[in-house]
């Protein structure tokens, strides 16, 4: 069979970088590529000027703000399990800070009803009230880190994070 006959039915290789269906694939998949590149680029750089922050004017750390944070929002308390899981970290992880906070009389340790294994740990007032002057300095630098962010552009962000996150926690059903 000649090759350079026009009625051949055989087809040369495709090449998926130059066909045009699977170049706008393509090219979608590079723009989402480059969008998280940048989100962890930003994201990165964000968490590090939090962290030195947060070093510099409360000889503190972002993991501890965390864990104050969180039990801040959970007025009642929480289960080590449960605070490792809202931080999505071991609880080996939260146990260190957890001491640490219970040493300067910020957090309190609660026995958990029928459960002597389970410990429940809940800020005291003076927690509290640290955390409340904290939160307000760290949402200040957090704004001041988005200046030039309209709150259109924040609430379009968040709408565009918020799909990601939910066609994330789809597929995995």
């Amino acid at each position: 069979m000649n090759m350079n006959d026009s009625n051949s039915h055989s087809h040369p290789a495709r090449d998926p970088l130059h066909d045009d269906h699977i170049g706008e694939t393509s090219d979608l998949s590079k723009a989402r590529l480059r969008a998280w590149l940048q989100i962890l680029r930003v994201s990165r750089r964000i968490e590090g000027e939090l962290r030195e922050k947060m070093r510099v004017e409360y000889d503190s750390t972002l993991p501890r703000f965390d864990v104050m944070a969180a039990l801040y929002r959970a007025k009642d308390g929480l289960r080590m399990s449960e605070l490792s899981k809202s931080l999505m970290v071991s609880n080996g992880n939260v146990t260190g800070i957890v001491e640490r906070l219970v040493n300067e009389g910020m957090i309190t340790r609660i026995a958990v009803e029928n459960d002597r294994r389970a410990l429940m740990v809940k800020l005291t007032p003076e927690g509290r009230d640290d955390f409340a002057r904290r939160a307000l300095v760290h949402e200040g630098w957090v704004s001041d880190l988005f200046d030039g962010m309209t709150t259109e552009d924040a609430s379009d962000l968040i709408a565009i994070l918020r799909r990601v996150q939910s066609r994330k926690d789809a597929s995995h059903d």
